[in-house]
């Protein structure tokens, strides 16, 4: 019963890629600990000559500095491939985030073309036309819900308010009775005539005296 019950295996998420870094820094890390090794040796192996020269012991001190001299040499062998294997691991890496990119680039190309497919330029077309043909219907609405008028209204309105006002000014003007008299109107003003006075005044005198 179990077994018909069990759990369909997800595929794993581990690609062949993701194998081959992780094979790639095992082997960096294995080369890592050998230098150590090699390292550690040449060490030692440095004393114990200093120790045989020391013991009058030349030739056996002589095999030990050829022996140390062909390890530092594997030694900068092995720092060449791990320069190898590191940028090896970093393409891959990389590889790996580019490959990642193209997908997502895909998948949006893939959603664009869905909604191209969906909306049609003579579609657009058709809801700009109908949402501008809306929003000038709920204008017309709005201003005749609001009592506002056209320029061409209110120029009318003025016009109208105009002739009013010119009307209520006629009305107001008073009537002049036609059988009132009017007093006529000197010839002379007061001033030319005070001054007329005062010449006769000296020509009388003249002649007097």
């Amino acid at each position: 019963m179990g077994i018909f019950f069990a759990k369909k295996k997800q595929p794993s998420r581990v690609t062949e890629q993701d194998k081959a870094i992780l094979q790639l820094k095992q082997t960096r890390d294995k080369i890592k600990q050998y230098q150590r090794r090699i390292e550690q040796n040449l060490e030692k192996e440095r004393l114990l000559a200093k120790k045989l020269i020391q013991n009058k012991q030349k030739e056996r001190a002589l095999l030990l500095l050829r022996k140390k001299k062909f390890q530092e040499q594997v030694l900068s062998k092995t720092d060449g491939q791990l320069e190898n294997l590191e940028h090896m691991v970093h393409d891959l890496e990389f590889a790996q985030v580019e490959l990642k990119v193209v997908d997502g680039l895909k998948v949006g190309n893939a959603a664009l073309k869905k909604l191209h497919d969906l909306l049609s330029i003579e579609e657009i077309e058709k809801v700009m036309d109908e949402t501008k043909e809306g929003i000038d219907k709920q204008k017309e609405i709005d201003e005749l819900l609001s009592g506002e008028l056209t320029t061409e209204d209110e120029s009318e309105v003025e016009a109208e308010l105009d002739a009013l006002l010119a009307a209520e000014v006629e009305e107001n003007i008073p009537e002049v009775p036609k059988d009132v008299v009017l007093p006529d109107v000197p010839e002379e003003l007061p001033e030319k005539k005070k001054d007329r006075a005062k010449e006769e005044t000296r020509e009388r005198v003249a002649l007097e005296a």
